[in-house]
């Protein structure tokens, strides 16, 4: 994924902004930008932040890899970073918590997933399942009772599952549970928790016997390494493999909205307000759609763009 990254290239951006660059640049713009959250939008933000530094690089942008759970509780509602990102929406919760510490998210739509399930490429019995099927393997109801892959199909394997997912600070977890097991918080406890999605490819490679969820991007990052599963959309009983095309059109069953979450209060800081103009500005880039998620349309990027300035207005900076 860092490979993709670092050879991303957006050179309309860097045209369209480098005016505006060159006049912060003459300006002194320093700073720093504090990020964190979801492991499935880090990569887009992280290429941002590496095409944003070609142009303000006395700015530092900082992003960690938490959780959208963890990166909402531990970094963005206290006020310890600028931006949350995140691949689900803010619960009421969180929202009601975040005013009470004087944090005002600002909710921007980035892109699409196609949450993807992942085997090992040897293995050839689990290539299509339904959410019955995923539901079997992952819910609560299977911790230490389905153990072995001929508990879920008695034609499959006599060998042990080993399992590998998000923690539950994840939003790709709190997804997962709600659109497959049907129930928030829902899910098997014994299996191998991480929010390293690289660490669950390195396993999979690895481990005949061995399943795991993530983002599509690090899938088509590493295809050559592990095997999407296709999932059976209900609505039509085709079995669907993920990816950016299928994403788009509603076939894949498993496709989701990413976001960023903006502090409006740091908006104040011309750094924060230049780096999310840039992020915002850029989501056409095709960025988004090299990294291996599903861009946002014309409209939605138009409306993002209008809610940004809008808060800019509302805090007396035009």
């Amino acid at each position: 994924m860092r490979r993709k990254i670092l050879a991303i290239t957006i050179l309309l951006s860097v045209v369209a902004v480098s005016f505006a660059g060159c006049l912060e640049e003459e300006s002194g713009l320093t700073g720093e930008v504090k990020v964190a959250g979801s492991s499935t939008v880090y990569p887009i933000t992280t290429a941002m932040a590496e095409e944003f530094s070609k142009i303000y690089p006395e700015v530092v942008v900082s992003v960690q890899s938490t959780g959208t759970g963890g990166g909402f509780k531990n970094f963005f509602i206290p006020g310890l970073t600028d931006i949350n990102d995140a691949s689900r929406p803010i619960k009421l919760e969180e929202l009601e918590r975040a005013r009470e510490n004087g944090v005002e998210p600002l909710e921007f739509l980035v892109g699409y997933d196609a949450l993807t399930v992942i085997i090992n490429p040897e293995n050839t019995w689990a290539e299509y399942l339904s959410f019955e099927e995923l539901k079997r393997i992952w819910g609560p109801e299977a911790t230490r009772n389905v153990t072995k892959w001929s508990d879920v199909n008695p034609e499959w394997p006599d060998e042990e599952m080993r399992l590998y997912g998000p923690t539950s600070a994840s939003g790709t977890f709190d997804f997962f549970t709600e659109h497959v097991i049907g129930k928030t918080g829902a899910h098997r406890q014994d299996y191998h928790g991480t929010e390293e999605d690289n660490t669950i490819i390195a396993a999979i490679s690895q481990d005949k016997y061995a399943m795991g969820y993530f983002g599509l991007a690090y899938y088509l990052e590493n295809k050559e390494r592990v095997k999407a599963v296709k999932i059976k959309n209900p609505k039509t009983g085709e079995y669907v493999e993920p990816s950016i095309e299928t994403g788009r059109d509603g076939e894949y069953p498993l496709a989701r909205p990413l976001f960023i979450y903006v502090n409006k209060e740091s908006l104040k800081r011309p750094e924060v307000r230049e780096f999310v103009r840039f992020y915002l500005e850029n989501l056409d880039s095709g960025i988004v759609e090299e990294i291996g998620y599903i861009p946002i349309s014309e409209d939605v990027k138009e409306e993002n763009l209008q809610k940004f300035y809008e808060a800019l207005r509302e805090l007396g900076i035009e």
